[in-house]
């Protein structure tokens, strides 16, 4: 039997059935008010199926901390009848259903935003090109945000979900923080490499306050990118730092946030290890790691699991293929769909803003003209 379909249990009790996750994706398929649409409860129903833990889209925390058009919103208690829809489907199929919670900080698009207006650690603009410089959080939106966080929890308790994770990654409003590059302030909030944790601790404690009044085995995870190109940025260096400090919190789990599991430093190209592999090293036996990243295969997955690493996320992967773990169980590996077709949407069940996106964006999916015949 292959390795990954082994269940896991988390040191809080909660036994995963298989150590397959499905990874955050945005899927642009809420409506307006942040309400999970019936083809997005259908696009997590049929992915439901065969893994151990679903990790949803990314949800905001505040109404102006959004960063995706058709995104799920946990920002206020009259959307906690469709997260719990969203929960009880996902449930219902087997898998653990774990929502991602998050700001946009300076990432988020100005039009999305009550005031057209991002904010962040500092008054300094992303590295890309037409970027909004944001305008500084001050330390009272600071302190409102992290008890946002607390409260997207107490959501997601009532809800139902089995737990919660903290998107400190992928350059949003916690990594910010933690940046020397978007995090110039001189307040409690900003400073050396400790001091910039300040922040995504004070978020882990809101969490960690508010899952207190759900069962013991309420799952929280943190995930986190290991780098930034810019300059200066996040280095290896602060993230083993950063690494060893969350592994001394109340987390269930690290989730490393990279392209390509196997791939080396963005910074430095002389640097080939594997990232995920590096923190697994440093902090794996004390923490789960959950590594993802261009897995496409079952031999794949398990290449990346030899290291130790003992939780993977699987995300294009599980769109081409929905069934991927069920026919590694029924011995179909033969049979895994590795690209998809044009065509291909109804089959594959991807609502149609995702669709979209898939086709419309060059190098991100292995897209075909036209189905096999």
């Amino acid at each position: 039997m292959r390795k990954f379909l082994e269940p896991f249990t988390l040191k809080n009790g909660a036994t995963l059935k298989n150590r397959i996750m499905l990874a955050p994706m945005t899927n642009f398929s809420s409506d307006e008010k942040g309400n999970s649409t019936p083809e997005e409860i259908e696009y997590y129903r049929v992915r439901s199926q065969g893994v151990g833990t679903v990790i949803t889209a990314v949800a905001n925390v505040i109404e102006g901390g959004k960063g995706f058009p058709g995104e799920i919103g946990i920002f206020n208690d009259e959307q906690i009848p469709s997260l719990k829809k969203l929960a009880d489907t996902i449930k219902a199929e087997g898998a653990k259903a774990i929502i991602q919670i998050f700001h946009a900080g300076r990432m988020a698009p100005p039009n999305l935003l009550p005031d057209n207006q991002p904010t962040s650690a500092s008054a300094v603009a992303p590295e890309r090109e037409g970027a909004v410089t944001p305008r500084e959080l001050t330390g009272e939106e600071v302190d409102e945000i992290v008890q946002a966080f607390g409260d997207a929890t107490r959501r997601a308790i009532e809800a139902g979900f089995d737990g919660v994770e903290i998107h400190g990654a992928n350059t949003y409003l916690i990594q910010q923080f933690f940046s020397p590059h978007s995090n110039r302030r001189t307040d409690k909030w900003g400073g050396d490499v400790n001091e910039r944790m300040s922040f995504p601790l004070a978020v882990i404690d809101s969490v960690n306050e508010a899952a207190k009044h759900a069962d013991e085995e309420f799952i929280v995870g943190y995930r986190l990118s290991p780098e930034e190109r810019e300059n200066p940025g996040i280095t290896m260096e602060d993230t083993l730092q950063f690494v060893n400090t969350l592994k001394k919190q109340d987390l269930d789990y690290l989730h490393i946030s990279v392209q390509d599991f196997f791939a080396g430093s963005m910074r430095d190209e002389s640097d080939t290890r594997s990232r995920v592999q590096l923190i697994q090293d440093e902090v794996g036996s004390e923490i789960p790691v959950v590594g993802v990243g261009s897995l496409h295969t079952p031999d794949d997955v398990e290449k990346a699991m030899e290291g130790g690493t003992p939780l993977i996320a699987l995300g294009r992967e599980l769109i081409v293929e929905p069934e991927w773990i069920q026919k590694v169980e029924q011995n179909r590996e033969s049979e895994i769909r590795v690209d998809l077709s044009v065509d291909d949407r109804e089959t594959l069940v991807v609502p149609q803003p995702l669709w979209d996106a898939i086709i419309n964006t060059p190098g991100w999916f292995p897209v075909r003209e036209h189905a096999n015949k």
